[in-house]
């Protein structure tokens, strides 16, 4: 099939996806067609919920597995659409609509590369996992789906729009309540104690602390307090005071560790509000990184979150398209930007292939 092939089928998908309504946790109705649409090429998928996974014919559990990766799920609309994000006015040169761009433009570019694939054999295996509820972090998308593929796939691609760059770490979130308790009383008479002067004791060490472990590509664990809030009036000493911790992990730190270490140094209680939010990186010298390197791909660390941090082998993040484009209303995705997934994709898996580093299990 020829590139241009490709990248009509790409985006005639897309057009056809983008008009299917994938909120995170409602994703059925996008994932029943692509079910149908395998289904028509004569290929079965593993279905986990409403995520979907499939494999080449002659998977062979005694080869290492590379898994491609995205997600049907899309956030809701945003206000400022000027034109209807399930049926935008169709172009020659760009799709446009809710999730064009985070993520469509990298989930039927992993599906073209797939099948162009598919009944290729390598020296590993290429297995094609569309996950869901990535937008909303829920239970039943990556997460579960990661209990049936932990022990199956040694490394992966994780399709989001990094513009083909390829981003070789994934800084966590780790968002922390802090609460100081004290005492009520009267602010003339120099009663009680004062639940705001114990939290910025505690914030103020909180700022001095210096994690020992940096991290090779993204450096030092970053800590801010963003949030405080106390009191109730003038001449009252307040008994709470809830202040807000940000922080922004490595790979160095679990963010469980990093709550062991904080919270024997403040009076104050911390709770986190989620722990599943957990840093990423490619190990050194990976083969990942190898052919990256080979390949002139330029790499970055990213600032936001993906499924990433919810798989545990060695993985880079790198899709079709802009961040910058992603949640805004007006998405678009260009379609020469579908081909230059497509073929950066193929690229990249001929370049892993012909590696003779990757050995079997």
């Amino acid at each position: 099939m020829t590139e241009n092939s490709y990248k009509n089928r790409a985006a005639e998908l897309l057009r056809k996806l983008v008009s299917i309504k994938s909120f995170s946790g409602n994703e059925e109705l996008r994932s029943n067609y692509l079910e149908e649409y395998f289904s028509q090429k004569g290929i079965s998928a593993e279905r986990i919920g409403n995520n979907l996974i499939f494999r080449q014919p002659h998977h062979d559990l005694n080869k290492q597995t590379l898994m491609l990766n995205s997600h049907l799920d899309t956030v809701l609309p945003v206000s400022g659409y000027s034109f209807d994000p399930f049926n935008p006015e169709k172009s020659d040169t760009h799709i446009l609509g809710l999730g064009s761009n985070d993520a469509g433009a990298s989930v039927v570019s992993m599906i073209q590369t797939f099948l162009h694939f598919y009944k290729t054999e390598m020296p590993f295996n290429l297995l094609l996992a569309l996950s869901t509820e990535e937008e909303n972090s829920g239970p039943n998308g990556m997460r579960l789906m990661w209990e049936k593929l932990a022990e199956e796939v040694n490394m992966a691609i994780i399709g989001e729009p990094t513009g083909m760059k390829a981003a070789i770490a994934e800084r966590g979130l780790l968002v922390i309540d802090g609460e100081a308790k004290g005492v009520s009383g009267h602010a003339a008479r120099n009663e009680g104690v004062n639940a705001l002067y114990i939290a910025l004791d505690d914030i103020n060490t909180l700022r001095s602390v210096k994690f020992d472990k940096v991290s090779p590509t993204m450096g030092e664990v970053k800590l801010t307090v963003t949030q405080i809030e106390a009191g109730t009036q003038h001449n009252v000493v307040p008994d709470n005071c809830r202040f807000v911790v940000d922080i922004r992990p490595t790979e160095q730190y679990s963010n469980s560790e990093i709550m062991d270490i904080l919270q024997p140094m403040v009076k104050s209680n911390l709770k986190a509000r989620s722990l599943t939010n957990r840093s990423s990186a490619t190990p050194v010298n990976h083969l990942l990184l190898q052919c990256a390197e080979q390949l002139g791909i330029e790499t970055y660390t990213s600032p936001t979150t993906s499924d990433w941090m919810r798989i545990t082998c060695p993985a880079i993040k790198m899709g079709p398209g802009e961040s910058a484009r992603s949640h805004q209303a007006d998405e678009f995705i260009l379609t020469d930007e579908l081909e230059q997934g497509i073929n950066g994709y193929i690229e990249f898996i001929n370049r892993m292939s012909g590696d003779t580093g990757i050995s079997n299990k």
